[in-house]
């Protein structure tokens, strides 16, 4: 069967709820994966793109956005969000920053046949912190992005949006 664009979330898509959300800064250890969504950010003026070279540095640098006036969301994958768990419960947790924390779920699988330890570890991770989380599969679920930012702002806390679709339209046309 066909991949529909519904099927995967699109690189635009998430560009656009960015934008909806007043996101000014992305920060984000490169990676190979995110290329189109990569592309898309760069071209859009009204983002600034911060990477890092650790992944617990996103944490410090978007809570400085965040103190400066600036509406930050950190791109990470699941690997690298366990590896920064001292970073996000001192900056994020312990300053009380509304960031979003845009995850790459590594290893999920909707049928739950999982092969790669990242993704077993995942939600309990999030879960030991008290982090809330929303999956977002498909261009159907992201709205789910927005409701994400709106409870960040509400609580003033870190929350999480684990991309279940392991960023496959962010790497296919």
């Amino acid at each position: 069967m066909p991949e529909t664009q519904e099927a995967n979330l699109s690189p635009e898509t998430v560009l656009g709820e960015l934008l909806k959300n007043g996101v000014t800064h992305v920060v984000w250890l490169p990676d190979s994966e995110t290329n189109w969504l990569y592309l898309l950010m760069k071209a859009e003026p009204r983002l600034t793109l911060v990477p890092v070279s650790r992944e617990g540095q996103a944490f410090s640098t978007a809570a400085g956005l965040s103190v400066g006036g600036k509406k930050p969301v950190i791109l990470i994958q699941n690997t690298g969000l366990m590896e920064s768990g001292d970073s996000l419960r001192g900056w994020g947790l312990g300053m009380n920053i509304p960031v979003v924390m845009m995850v790459g779920y590594r290893g999920w699988t909707r049928h739950g046949v999982t092969t790669d330890t990242a993704a077993t570890y995942t939600e309990r991770f999030i879960y030991a912190f008290g982090i809330n989380y929303y999956l977002v599969e498909n261009n159907s679920d992201a709205s789910r992005i927005s409701v994400a930012f709106e409870e960040a702002e509400k609580t003033k806390r870190p929350v999480a949006v684990l991309v279940g679709d392991e960023y496959h339209g962010f790497t296919a046309r």
